[in-house]
């Protein structure tokens, strides 16, 4: 916990007065003020975060952390446990869809295995074995993992980032995850920590019939009801519901707090992380940037309970990073057009031009 705690207390609040600063530039760039709307928001919100007038986004970084859920024994995902072993080895021959759009924007992928429920049998640099258990237990038998192992997730996505930071940098980061179940665990998660009902949190994850959707609300319900997590205590609720994947990339929120990097949040199962992480740390929301909206129910209630509104709302269920890697691209261009825009003085328009022409 140690580690945790000393994550936690290097996080500051972010610099509202560059913020400002950032607001003059952009308000002196050849365009109608405010007319580039949410990616001058953006360019304004990555200047108070990482601190610098003209920041970088050169490196940006995805991880996509992988771990099995125990209650996928109940019935309540489409798929079996075994696909959550495959879909790592697809991330590792980069044939998945984050392997794709991260090549797209430029962004490297990161995977570790926080908790797969077997032994990978690849042995490559491109894999980080961070694993705490071979997968979480069945919910509705007893807690997913023990407190301590809870607190080892977490330390695990911060090793996790502060590995990579230390060794390549990190600029801006997104983050995924791959786990069987885990939109039961993080539907869990979602509803102890906003008071929101199971029903109204509680979507169709791999694409589930309306006969495994009830089942799945009755399972959250059940094990709710057995384990009573108590909602002002994250670690109590990450250890009794959630997963290993969602400890470590609530670790890895932290971190990036910690290091003044800003986080790009993927889709529900890295809501239900930022929540983990949220009630562990409430400055942290300020680092974090919500890529979309997905259809799991619970994600909006999620980023409405932290007060953050997302970025994109493009019907993604996917998980693994996609969305923050979209993201990512828009808001690369907010700050690109920070950095290079031209401002009224450098291209020879006067302000008394600029008003006639509209500009000002």
């Amino acid at each position: 916990m140690d580690r945790i705690k000393e994550t936690i207390d290097r996080i500051t609040d972010i610099d509202s007065s560059l913020m400002e600063k950032a607001q003059q530039h952009l308000d002196n760039l050849t365009k109608p003020q405010g007319s580039l709307g949410k990616l001058e928001d953006l360019a304004k919100l990555v200047v108070s975060i990482t601190q610098k007038e003209a920041p970088s986004l050169k490196n940006k970084v995805i991880f996509t952390l992988a771990a099995d859920h125990g209650v996928a024994a109940e019935g309540v995902s489409a798929f079996p446990q075994g696909v959550t072993a495959q879909m790592v080895y697809n991330f590792i021959n980069e044939g998945a869809a984050i392997n794709v759009l991260a090549k797209h924007v430029g962004a490297k992928v990161v995977v570790a295995d926080v908790g797969v429920a077997e032994e990978l049998k690849m042995q490559t640099a491109k894999l980080k074995i961070k694993k705490i258990g071979y997968g979480t237990k069945n919910i509705i038998a007893e807690p997913a993992m023990s407190r301590e192992e809870g607190i080892k997730s977490i330390e695990a996505g911060i090793e996790l980032f502060e590995e990579e930071y230390a060794n390549n940098g990190i600029d801006i980061v997104g983050t995924g995850e791959m786990g069987i179940a885990n939109t039961t665990a993080s539907s869990a998660i979602c509803a102890v920590i906003t008071g929101a009902p199971v029903e109204d949190v509680t979507g169709r994850g791999t694409g589930i019939d309306e006969a495994a959707l009830s089942n799945k609300i009755k399972v959250i319900k059940k094990a709710l009801g057995l384990r009573q997590p108590d909602s002002k205590d994250a670690l109590d609720v990450l250890s009794k519901v959630g997963g290993f994947e969602i400890g470590g990339v609530a670790g890895i929120i932290l971190a990036a707090a910690s290091k003044k990097v800003p986080v790009v949040i993927d889709g529900f199962i890295s809501a239900a992380a930022a929540l983990i992480a949220y009630t562990l740390a409430p400055k942290v929301k300020k680092y974090m940037i919500a890529a979309h909206c997905s259809v799991e129910k619970g994600h909006r209630i999620i980023l409405k309970h932290m007060g953050i509104e997302p970025l994109l709302d493009l019907n993604l269920r996917l998980g693994e990073g996609t969305g923050a890697a979209l993201a990512m691209n828009i808001i690369e261009a907010g700050v690109k057009i920070l950095n290079e825009m031209a401002t009224f003085k450098d291209a020879g328009v006067s302000e008394k031009e600029g008003v006639a022409t509209g500009l000002l």
